[in-house]
């Protein structure tokens, strides 16, 4: 018997193993919560271990563009660890790692040439805010250290990370942070004050006057970087209004701080592009990305830096002394190579262009049912805001929050065969975000079981 084919005795047994030894990632425990056990997945679709199937309706967490149960990069990891399993990034090179990092720098926009591996996009994060404080150090800027980023922003778990990450509820059993980490508002448009309700780009303007404002008040000396997402994920996809990102690069530009484009969710065809940045017209000093470059069969991540923050490493001496074990894993990187084989191959990121609009226009129809305030994203990347009231936005209270995400929705979709994300790091959206490969079928069923469930939903509260 595979791991795949899983008889009912089998079934008990994972079970009890889970509940007893697996401590779940931001997953509830305690008696009655055992976690669905997925044992395999095909296209856009996942199995569990009863053998029901499930549109993957979150590529995984953002991850699995090209796809479930793709063989090719299965056995390019094979290959590789046949080859050579591993050998670190720690003054040494292996040729998957060195042809890798060529290609992502020249998908990469302007003069951003230089790949630092990571295993993940946290660390990726991570690494730039060291890689920002140290590079100011020899540029003769030492006090320059702090981070502006939004409100409600997650930009990973690692302890720098997690203070540049601007969820409350998240930092609070980690206190005391990382110091340096500053929060401006976001960009969720349906949340905007009045006077903005019909000009988006005023808003845009507004929203990103707050970094400069923020820059002032804790002094231009003293800040290193912004790091944004191109599409904000926590809070429920928030796109960036027009002009947004083209005034921030002047206000980076004009106080001499790096703009870092968190795109560990964005990039590799999320949004249309291979870096979510091209979408939207701005080029930043160093992008983070991760999950997508190699569709999730194995792990990695990736800080990419222009060639001027590399410059003051590039004496023959100078050290940037940080690193991971497994950053730019040989066998990582093999898989991400054959993954961006089969993004040009396939026109992956063509597709996503071209299809984007259905998967808008079919997620919108939603808009007739009473608990539907709001649709928003882009490419395939929506989050669908949900509402007590239409008409005056009204939202839901953390009891009724609670009882409609975890006490409904979140069992209730799983049920009728999808897998998304119910969330509250904000108000309550269900969030999508499909394997790249997907089409109007796949639209039309995410489309048919969130108009059953939300339907209940509204009747409910």
């Amino acid at each position: 018997m595979t791991i795949t084919e899983v008889s009912s005795s089998a079934t008990s047994d994972l079970a009890a193993k889970a509940n007893r030894h697996l401590w779940g990632h931001f997953a509830r425990h305690g008696e009655g919560i055992t976690p669905p056990i997925i044992t395999r997945g095909e296209g856009t679709r996942i199995f569990d271990d009863k053998g029901n199937s499930y549109i993957d309706g979150l590529s995984g967490l953002f991850v699995v563009q090209v796809g479930h149960g793709r063989e090719e990069l299965a056995a390019a990891a094979a290959k590789q660890a046949e080859q050579l399993a591993f050998f670190p990034l720690w003054s040494y090179a292996t040729p998957s790692a060195i042809e890798l990092a060529e290609r992502v720098a020249n998908y990469a926009p302007g003069d951003l040439n230089r790949v630092f591996f990571t295993t993940g996009g946290g660390e990726a994060v991570e690494s730039a805010w060291k890689l920002a404080k140290q590079f100011f150090k020899l540029t003769g800027k030492p006090g320059k250290y702090k981070v502006i980023s939004r409100s409600i922003a997650y930009h990973g778990t690692p302890q720098g990370a997690l203070a540049i990450t601007g969820i409350p509820a998240f930092k609070a059993p980690f206190d005391p942070p990382t110091p340096g980490g500053f929060r401006v508002p976001n960009t969720n448009f349906y949340r905007a004050p009045e006077q903005f309700s019909s000009d988006p780009k005023a808003w845009g303007r507004y929203c990103a006057d707050r970094i400069a404002e923020a820059i002032e008040f804790e002094g231009p000396d003293t800040v290193a970087a912004v790091f944004l997402e191109p599409v904000q994920n926590a809070g429920g996809c928030f796109p960036p209004p027009p002009g947004y990102f083209e005034r921030v690069r002047e206000i980076c530009d004009e106080y001499d701080v790096l703009l870092v484009s968190d795109e560990v969710i964005c990039a590799y065809g999320r949004i249309g592009s291979m870096f979510a940045c091209d979408d939207f017209g701005y080029v930043p000093d160093i992008i983070t990305s991760a999950k997508g470059l190699t569709s999730g069969y194995s792990p990695l991540g990736a800080m990419i830096a222009s060639d001027r923050l590399f410059e003051p490493f590039n004496d023959g001496q100078t050290v940037f002394g940080h690193g991971y074990t497994f950053g730019g894993h040989p066998v990582s990187s093999a898989v991400a190579l054959a993954n961006l084989d089969i993004f040009e191959r396939e026109g992956i990121n063509a597709h996503v262009k071209e299809s984007a609009p259905a998967f808008r226009a079919t997620l919108e129809k939603l808009y007739d049912l009473p608990i539907v305030g709001d649709v928003r994203g882009e490419g395939f990347f929506y989050g669908i805001e949900l509402v007590k009231d239409k008409a005056t936005k009204e939202t839901f209270d953390d009891d009724e929050s609670e009882r409609l995400l975890r006490g409904y929705l979140t069992p209730a979709l799983w049920e009728a065969g999808l897998y998304c994300r119910a969330d509250d790091r904000g108000d309550p959206v269900v969030q999508l975000a499909p394997p790249l490969i997907s089409g109007q079928a796949e639209f039309d069923a995410i489309y048919d079981i969130l108009h059953t469930v939300l339907s209940e939903a509204s009747r409910r509260m």
